[in-house]
């Protein structure tokens, strides 16, 4: 499949956050071991130092779902993609003590990296918690999730893989829905809510305290 996204919108807003002593810390100590430098393709056996499933996981936050999962799941390895330096940090201080070896952390643009830096059936799972909404009517073209998005993850997920997403804006659920059901390489399988073995994430904790219902959308590879 030949995929081309000549105008690709980011789907994030790059912010300053201040960066505390302890995530200093866990950066200076923890990148050498974990961080993903360099801009081209993924050796991912050789930054694993093993061959195992793969999930591509698109904005951890603070890192403690990411860390939790990966920790619950030995035999298979995550690659967390953020731009915001605060929880790039805490997410490596998680995976220190945790003491994970199946975590791996990249700073950058998770669609670029799943378009230019992994390749075809690649990844047996993407995961998208809680993506900016982008709630203004006009700013809907910078959501991650779009046709050409699923279909940029449908190529790099192995048949038989799963696409999880997660939001607690309801018409964003009903957009994924909609673009979902209508995606002839992806069926849904799982539409409601948080399943037990996902934990609540610091972001999902807000919108419900915010009256925000959340929506989990599983959907598997044909």
């Amino acid at each position: 499949m030949h995929l081309e996204h000549p105008r690709h919108i980011r789907s994030f807003h790059p912010r300053r956050s201040r960066v505390t002593a302890g995530q200093q810390r866990a950066l200076d100590a923890g990148w050498p071991h974990w961080g993903v430098e360099g801009d081209g393709p993924l050796d991912v056996a050789g930054l694993f130092g093993r061959t195992a499933p793969l999930v591509l996981e698109i904005g951890f936050g603070m890192g403690e779902t990411t860390a939790r999962m990966a920790a619950a799941d030995p035999a298979r390895d995550v690659l967390a993609v953020d731009v915001h330096t605060p929880g790039v940090g805490a997410l490596l201080g998680e995976v220190a003590a945790l003491g994970l070896g199946n975590v791996r952390v990249v700073v950058g643009d998770a669609v670029e990296v799943l378009r230019d830096r992994l390749g075809p059936g690649s990844l047996d799972e993407v995961r998208a918690y809680f993506p900016d909404p982008w709630p203004k009517a006009r700013h809907h073209k910078r959501r991650l999730v779009s046709p050409d998005f699923l279909a940029l993850a449908a190529d790099r997920v192995r048949a038989g893989g799963r696409l999880h997403l997660a939001t607690d804006w309801a018409d964003y659920a009903g957009q994924m829905s909609a673009l979902l059901h209508a995606s002839p390489a992806w069926t849904v399988e799982h539409e409601g809510a948080r399943p037990d073995w996902r934990p609540v994430t610091r972001f999902e904790q807000q919108g419900l305290a915010k009256g925000h219902a959340v929506v989990d959308l599983i959907a598997r590879r044909g």
